[in-house]
């Protein structure tokens, strides 16, 4: 069955733009928190807890945080730890998730925010450690917020923007903690942020819709002819296969195009963002060999085909990943 596609080009619409005057705004006015005045085993114990919460919930980037120096693995975990508290805040049933992130939101602005939870105490020693840009948690925290409203995207250029919002802000702090050559690295890393969101959005279909939410840009879907009766019924049609490869394959460009700005990291930082990069590229992998149905599994990478990639990402890591044409970001 040949699946007929609108003429109309997608994705034409610049959205790089805007999203690259948010993330340089964003990193103008880096942090000048006060480190947090409590006792070395209690921010230690903070620190820890922040670790169990990552390995419990993510361990691609509990593994790939593993090859860091103690005190970045430490504030990348806290920075991890925090955006998962703070997103499950917004989803949480049962509750009104709005008022959830907005008293946590109180409670980081607080002059004490690190006596309030453990986590809140790691990320207060990692803000003032790192000078971590305010503006870039803002950034994030308005987006989630926004998520609870928002719960469709009519095109591309929409999507991008809540992709950044809740993805590439945190690639931004992340940088920061890492360390970075300067500005020419923040394109790579908001690019690399909409990828693995959009990776996520891919693996998450079914859930999302359970919660009522679709991520898929609707003039994409209208243009393979696809509609939400089609997504709530789980149909896996020709149509729906042709839209997936499509993301996939736009998704995987976005990648190729982010993983140069690698060399831009700081060299104790290359080899944890290439592996978190490419391990979530795999999903993608894993979603294709499954015929593109994410509606009856969640596409994921065993620890065994994790670990068997560590290698060659490590290489690739150490190397340098080609750049694209015109592009030659400079090395840290």
């Amino acid at each position: 069955m040949s699946v007929q596609i609108a003429a109309r080009p997608l994705r034409a619409a610049p959205w790089e733009p805007e999203l690259l005057a948010r993330a340089h705004a964003a990193l103008a006015a880096p942090g000048d928190s006060p480190p947090p005045a409590v006792a070395a085993a209690r921010l230690r114990a903070a620190h820890a807890y922040c670790t169990r919460l990552t390995r419990r919930h993510s361990c691609s980037f509990y593994l790939a945080t593993a090859v860091l120096p103690r005190a970045k693995r430490q504030a990348l975990r806290a920075l991890y730890a925090f955006c998962r508290v703070s997103d499950d805040l917004i989803d949480r049933a049962g509750g009104d998730g709005v008022a959830a992130l907005a008293r946590w939101r109180a409670q980081l602005a607080a002059p004490d925010a690190h006596r309030h939870h453990p986590v809140l105490l790691a990320w207060a020693d990692t803000r003032a450690r790192y000078r971590i840009s305010p503006a870039c948690v803002a950034q994030l925290l308005d987006t989630l917020a926004q998520d609870r409203a928002t719960t469709r995207y009519h095109s591309f250029p929409q999507l991008a923007a809540y992709c950044y919002g809740v993805a590439s802000t945190v690639g931004l702090m992340a940088m920061q903690i890492i360390g970075y050559a300067g500005p020419q690295a923040v394109p790579f890393a908001v690019k690399l942020g909409v990828a693995l969101q959009l990776t996520n959005i891919l693996r998450d279909v079914r859930e999302d819709w359970e919660r009522g939410r679709l991520y898929l840009p609707l003039d994409e879907l209208a243009a393979f002819g696809l509609s939400e009766a089609e997504i709530a019924a789980r149909r896996l049609s020709d149509r729906w296969r042709a839209f997936m490869r499509f993301q996939i394959a736009w998704t995987r460009r976005l990648y190729r195009e982010a993983l140069p700005g690698i060399r831009l990291l700081h060299p104790s930082g290359r080899f944890a963002v290439a592996t978190a990069a490419e391990l979530y590229r795999g999903i993608l992998d894993d979603i294709e060999a499954h015929g593109y149905d994410v509606f009856s599994r969640r596409a994921h990478l065993s620890d065994w085909h994790k670990l068997r990639r560590l290698p060659g990402i490590w290489w690739r890591a150490r190397r340098g990943y080609p750049a694209p044409a015109g592009a030659a970001p400079e090395r840290c």
